[in-house]
This record gives structure tokens, C-alpha cells and sequence, in this order.
């Protein structure tokens, strides 16, 4: 099926404002999931996850410290997660994930970029409801047979799973993607997880051409450059 392929995240380029944006993204999470959870990894996974895709992305080390040390501080700053639903050309559709320290500006700039590429900006649950909200965790290393031999000893219920381009890829529930990775580990304890995300798929998919396609494109760039914008989960192939 090769789903997980056909869902990754609009890419941030790691080049100039871009890199610079992508800094800014994993500060606030990780501030974020230390304020929340602790700022000991040991203990908090979700910013364990977070620490390690930072460092897999190039983060520098000072920016993640900074996070950390601003929680340790005692900083009070809060963030609030926001989704924006968007009706692009030609059944083609968009879930915008914004992380923000401010709603109304957040919301003004998205709605901004939809009247750049007159496209509409749907009411919440408009456009989720054709997407699964899911984990993806792949690896290498284990077939689909031992991998299903693994979760299923550890008591791990999944949604999916496949092999591809030498990869196994394990579908669950959202908040058993940490459970399934420990499965994975468990059998595996040199595993490098080569994706491991929670994430929204889209149940079907669409193909655009020609100016449809280029205003599609255009949209992703332009939500780019949005700083609250963290990541856009879309049904085009691209």
C-alpha cells in the first residue's frame, strides 16, 4: 500500500528561513512537552520522541537546551494546538497543524494564505472525518511475521502493518505508539526507527494537474512560511 509514503508532512527545506523556522518549531514543542510532562526524558516520553527527531533533523543541541533550561527557569509560557480544515481544488483537501502562543494571529495568517490561493477554509470536523488519525512507526530489521510475533506477546492491538522497500511500517492507535515501540525494541534492541510519528492519513486520495496542482503547491509554500504552521497533513499525490 505504501501509505506511509504518500502522507509525509509538507517538507521544510533545511535552508534559510526555512531551517530557521524548523528551530523555532522544535523549541516550542519541546517547552512545551517539558512543561508539561517534566523535563527529565527519561521519564517523559513524549519529549524523549521529540528530542530524538530533533537531533535526527540537525537540531542544534543549544536550541533544544534553551527549551529545556527555559522550563527549568521557571517560564510560563503557553501554547495551544489548533487545526485549520481546508477545501483545496478539485476534492483535494488539507488539516493545517499549528502549534501558537496566539490563536488570533495563528488563525488570521492561515486564513491569509486561503484567500491567496482562493481556496475555503472549512468548519471544524469538515474535512477530519476522511482522515484516520493514526501512528506510524517503520523500521528495518524485523519481517511482518516477527513483528506481528512481537506485538502481539506484549499485548499491542495495531491498525495495519506493511512491508516496503525493505521497511516494515506498523499502523496503531495514537496513544499506542510508544507501547509499540517498546514491543519493537524489546525483540530488536538496536532498532533505528526511521519514522515514528502520530499523524492524520487521509482514506482516499486525489491527483491534481495543471493549474489545480500549482495552486496546491502554492498553498503548501506559502503555509511554509507560516511560523505557527507545524505541519499540514493533506489527500494529494504529490
Amino acid at each position: 500500500m505504501g501509505r506511509a509514503y504518500e502522507v509525509r508532512k509538507a517538507s521544510i527545506q533545511k535552508t534559510g528561513a526555512a531551517k530557521a523556522k524548523l528551530y523555532s518549531m522544535y523549541a516550542r514543542e519541546i517547552y512545551q512537552a517539558a512543561k508539561t510532562g517534566g523535563v527529565e526524558p527519561e521519564s517523559n516520553a513524549a519529549l524523549k520522541r521529540l528530542m530524538d527527531r530533533a537531533k535526527k533533523e540537525q537540531v542544534p543541541g543549544d536550541i533544544i537546551k534553551r527549551a529545556i533550561d527555559k522550563v527549568n527557569s521557571g517560564a510560563d509560557e503557553t501554547y495551544t494546538s489548533a487545526n485549520y480544515e481546508i477545501f483545496g481544488p478539485a476534492g483535494s483537501t488539507a488539516i493545517i497543524a499549528c502549534l501558537t502562543d496566539n490563536v488570533n494571529r495563528s488563525v488570521s495568517n492561515v486564513r491569509a494564505v486561503v484567500n491567496k490561493c482562493h481556496v475555503k477554509m472549512g468548519a471544524q470536523g469538515s474535512v477530519s472525518y476522511m482522515y484516520d488519525h493514526l501512528c506510524i512507526v517503520s523500521f528495518k530489521g524485523l519481517d511482518e511475521e516477527s513483528t506481528l510475533e512481537a506485538l502481539i506477546e506484549a499485548g499491542v492491538d495495531i491498525s495495519d502493518i506493511e512491508e516496503e522497500n525493505g521497511e516494515t511500517i506498523v499502523y496503531g492507535a495514537p496513544n499506542d505508539l510508544y507501547n509499540i515501540k517498546e514491543a519493537i525494541t524489546a525483540k530488536l534492541p538496536d532498532v533505528t526507527f526511521d519514522m515514528d510519528e502520530i499523524t492524520m492519513l487521509a482514506k482516499e486520495k486525489v491527483t491534481l494537474t495543471g493549474e489545480d496542482l500549482e495552486t496546491f503547491n502554492r498553498m503548501l509554500t506559502l503555509l511554509d512560511e507560516v511560523e505557527d504552521v507545524q505541519s499540514v497533513y493533506h489527500n494529494v499525490e504529490l
